[in-house]
Order: C-alpha cells, then sequence, then structure tokens
C-alpha cells in the first residue's frame, strides 16, 4: 500500500507573529472577560486587560525591531517599515483606550466587545503592514475595516453615531470591492500575487501600457484613495467623523490613514515600482487636488470634529506627495509625518473629548472659547497641536512638512512642494480660528447651545445660578488619563520639532523593505 503523501506545510515563524498573536489573544480574553457580571470588571478591568494587551504587542514589536525576515511563506514580512508603523497601531489604540475609558460608547455596546473590535481592528492594521502578497493584504484590509463599521455605530442611541456606521459601511464596501478588483486585474497581467513577483514582471515584460496592468493599478488607486480619504473620495469623511464617538473618531483619524499609507508604500513603491512613470503623475494630481480641497473645506467649518476631517483630507494629500517620488527618502519622510501626525490629531482629539464631557457645546467651537482662562492646561495642548497641524516651526509638523518638501524636491516633484507650502497657509485661517477662540474670547452662555455630539445631555432654558448647578452636576467632568494623553501627545509633538533626530533614527529603518527602489 503506497503511503500518502505529506502535503508541504508553510514555514510559519511565530516569535516574528508574537506582536500579531498577543492582540488577537487579547481580543478573545477582553470579549470573554466583558461577559462577567461584575460592574468593576467590565468597566475597568476590560479596558485594563485592552491595554495590556496592547503594551505586550508594543514590547514585542521592540523586541523585533531590527528583524527583517519572513513569517508566514513569504506572504507576511517583518521589516523596519511594518515594525514602525506596528508602533503607531499600537501607540494610537493606547491612545483610544485610555479615550474610551469611562466614555459613552464602551457603555451602550457592551465593554468586551468594543475593545475586542478595537483590537482586531489593529491587528488588521499589522496584517496589513507586513503583506507581501495581494491576497494578505485584501485580508488585512477587510480585518481593518468591519470592526471599524461596527464601531462607529457604537453610541446606539445616537442617531448621527447609527447613521455614521451605516454610511462608513456602505462607502467602505465600496472601496474595498473597487480594490479587490483592481488587485485581481493586476494579477491577471502579472501572474503573480506576491510583490516580488509582481516587480520581477513588471521588470521584465512591457506592461506600461497593457490595458489590464492600467485599470488595475486605477481601481487600486480609487479603493486606497477612498480609506485615506484622499479626494475627491473624501466626502465620507466629515460625516462619518462627527458621527461617530469621538474616541473612534480619533483612532479613524490616525490609524486607519497610516495603515493605508503603509499599503501605498509597499504595492506603489515596491511592486508597481516599475511603472512608476505611469501612476505617479496621477498620484500627484490628486495630491496636489487633495491638499486645496481639504483646507478650503475646514475653512467655513464650525464643527471641531468636522475641521479635524477636513484637515485629515488635506493631510491624506501631504503625506501623498511621499508616495509619488518613488525614493527611499520620500517613503521615510511619510513614515516621520505620520508619526508626527499621530500625535498631533490626539493631542486635538484629547481636547474635543474633554470638552465634550465638561460643556453642553459637544464638539462646536463654543465648547473652547474662553479655554484659556478656565482650562489653561487644554488650551495649551490644543494651542500647540494646531500651531503643529499648520506647520509653524518648533513643531513636529514643521519637521515633517519640511521633510516631505524635501523629498519632492528630490524627486522633481518642486511643484508639489510648493502646493504643500500653499496648502499650509491656507490652513492658519482655521486652526488660528480654534486658537484665538481660545485665548481671545470669553467663554459663551452655557445655557445657549444644545450642541450635542457625545450623547444625550439636558438642555437648560434658563440662566440661573440654579440651572449652571444643574448643568455642573448632570455633566460628567473630564477624566485625568483624557488630559494626561493630551498632554503627553504635546510634549512628543515639541520634542519632535526641537530634537526630531530620534524619530529620524526610527523611520530610517524604514528604507530596509525598499532597496529596490529608484
Amino acid at each position: 500500500m503506497t503511503p500518502r503523501a505529506v502535503p508541504d506545510t508553510p514555514d510559519i515563524d511565530f516569535a516574528g507573529l508574537s506582536p500579531l498573536l498577543a492582540l488577537l489573544a487579547g481580543a478573545v480574553i477582553v470579549l470573554m472577560v466583558g461577559l462577567l457580571r461584575s460592574r468593576a470588571a467590565r468597566e475597568h478591568g476590560v479596558p485594563f486587560l485592552a491595554f495590556s494587551a496592547l503594551a505586550t504587542s508594543l514590547g514585542l514589536t521592540i523586541w523585533q525591531l531590527d528583524t527583517t525576515k519572513p513569517l508566514i511563506a513569504g506572504a507576511l514580512q517583518i521589516d523596519g517599515l511594518g515594525t514602525v508603523l506596528n508602533l503607531l497601531f499600537v501607540g494610537a489604540g493606547m491612545a483610544t483606550v485610555l479615550l474610551s475609558w469611562r466614555a459613552l460608547a464602551p457603555r451602550e455596546s457592551a465593554h468586551g466587545e468594543f475593545y475586542a473590535l478595537l483590537l482586531t481592528s489593529i491587528a488588521g492594521m499589522l496584517v496589513l503592514a507586513w503583506s507581501t502578497n495581494l491576497v494578505t493584504v485584501f485580508l488585512g484590509l477587510e480585518l481593518l475595516s468591519i470592526p471599524l463599521y461596527v464601531l462607529c455605530a457604537t453610541e446606539m442611541r445616537r442617531a448621527s453615531s447609527l447613521e455614521s456606521g451605516l454610511k462608513y459601511l456602505i462607502v467602505g464596501s465600496l472601496g474595498s470591492a473597487v480594490f479587490l478588483y483592481g488587485l485581481a486585474l493586476i494579477y491577471g497581467a502579472t501572474g503573480s500575487t506576491d510583490f516580488s513577483g509582481i516587480a520581477a514582471a513588471n521588470s521584465s515584460g512591457d506592461l506600461s501600457s497593457d490595458v489590464l496592468m492600467l485599470t488595475g493599478i486605477g481601481l487600486c488607486v480609487v479603493g486606497l484613495c477612498f480609506k485615506a480619504s484622499v479626494a475627491p473620495f473624501h466626502q465620507w469623511t466629515p460625516d462619518v467623523y462627527q458621527g461617530a464617538p469621538t474616541p473612534v473618531t480619533a483612532f479613524m483619524a490616525v490609524a486607519t490613514k497610516a495603515a493605508a499609507f503603509g499599503v501605498f508604500l509597499r504595492l506603489f513603491d515596491v511592486a508597481l515600482i516599475d511603472s512608476s512613470l505611469t501612476w505617479a503623475p496621477m498620484l500627484a494630481a490628486l495630491a496636489a487636488i487633495t491638499i486645496i480641497v481639504g483646507n478650503v473645506g475646514a475653512l467655513g467649518q464650525s464643527s471641531l470634529k468636522r475641521m479635524l476631517a477636513y484637515s485629515s483630507v488635506a493631510q491624506a494629500g501631504y503625506m501623498l506627495a511621499g508616495v509619488v517620488v518613488t525614493s527611499e527618502l520620500g517613503v521615510r519622510a511619510t513614515v516621520f509625518y505620520l508619526a508626527v501626525y499621530l500625535v498631533m490629531n490626539l493631542a486635538a482629539f484629547a481636547v474635543i473629548i474633554a470638552r465634550e464631557r465638561e460643556t453642553i457645546h459637544g464638539d462646536d467651537i463654543a465648547a473652547v472659547e474662553g479655554l484659556g482662562v478656565s482650562r489653561p492646561v487644554l488650551a495649551t495642548v490644543m494651542t500647540i497641536s494646531m500651531l503643529a497641524l499648520a506647520g509653524i516651526p518648533a513643531t513636529g509638523g514643521f519637521i515633517g512638512k519640511f521633510f516631505l518638501i524635501s523629498a519632492t524636491v528630490d524627486g522633481n516633484y518642486a511643484w508639489l512642494g510648493v502646493v504643500i507650502v500653499i496648502g499650509s497657509m491656507i490652513s492658519l485661517g482655521y486652526y488660528l480660528k480654534v486658537i484665538a477662540a481660545m485665548w481671545m474670547r470669553g467663554a459663551p452662555d452655557r445655557t445657549t447651545s444644545t450642541a450635542v455630539s457625545a450623547g444625550p445631555r439636558p438642555a437648560l432654558a434658563g440662566g440661573s445660578d440654579e440651572a449652571a448647578a444643574l448643568e455642573d452636576a448632570e455633566l460628567p467632568k473630564a477624566h485625568w488619563e483624557v488630559v494626561a494623553v493630551g498632554v503627553v501627545c504635546a510634549v512628543l509633538i515639541v520634542a519632535a520639532g526641537v530634537v526630531p533626530q530620534p524619530l529620524f533614527d526610527l523611520v530610517q529603518r524604514c528604507g530596509d523593505a525598499f532597496t529596490n527602489l529608484v
């Protein structure tokens, strides 16, 4: 009797996969603990376990900071780019856990489910950052996106939160479908799903004019532009950002964008590098349009979350410039800016969350009026964030934009560097408006607005001392962890602007994944 042949099994490096396994194991644990009847276990134990899982993943990532090796038969690879991006994902996740602790969304959706979805989404981001195969790219994208669709709708008693989740589901599904079709066409044109195989087919064959290849590239650009909020595929961003729970919005604004640009860098600057003469001008045009549309769109916003949504559109245009230049300098500039963008946005959203808990004005700009007198620490944090987003010197935002402009000039796209400067000048119109509201205006009448964005709150009709006392009694206060996130991020913003060398040294590792760049 002939023995049955044993099929070959893929080589799996469990040590390399340990940061991902820590996240997935943490998701299962917090989901189970969330089923306990103890209120303390659900409201405090679950966030603590989620934070611990993220801290474990962070430690395991640092342990392999300088490692470059395949993980699962070449479908995933740990290298400098994936490691640095995972540090950003986990850092954003840890901040989101602190911002969500004692928030409304986990209570309404059940704590275990909320934090399990958050950890699962971060695991999807890590799969994306490590992917070197078209199949794993799409798997990571879906693992990232599906939990976020649910997280956006976790304030189930608020119609705008449910609407936000539905809009993100519809638009995200459309973007995923377009992206998947593009990946299928690229596979059809090259005969390979591995990035190395696609790059080899591009370099050895004449695919620059192949209709199948060009269509696949175009569809992939459209799909990723949906995820990264690149104009003109950004229309969903303001509504979803404003409607989603603010901690979820903060997470989406920074981590999802980092994951999307990680895919941009790997797919276009590795697998499709030899077709850059075809797609680079298209991306350059999109970057310029995005910078102008995002900055102009933010000028007329009174909602801080909508303003930051349009700001994130403009910031996506800045980062896209780093992808366009197809150089190691461009890759490092993009990752550097992703890192500073993360802390700039988290600082701003921490202040918004604090004011949502302290006032009846929700995320309206009225919530921060007079903040310089009443809450100088929060006002300082928001001021540093706004100045950094505008690219003012002595902040990480200035160094990041200077790095991107240098990359565009070095890559023969100097005109795109000029657009970055023009966009930064326009952005002063809305960033300085927030600073002026905090330091140059008095606090508004607390009973003249009933705008809400963080859940149902009482609308007080009178302006008496009794009404003010009732408001103080019924409105929750900002907790120490929210203020701490803002303060830590503000310190990191200034540190990156004054002493940027440690961050330069960190992103220097990202070039290891791009040895075939032109």
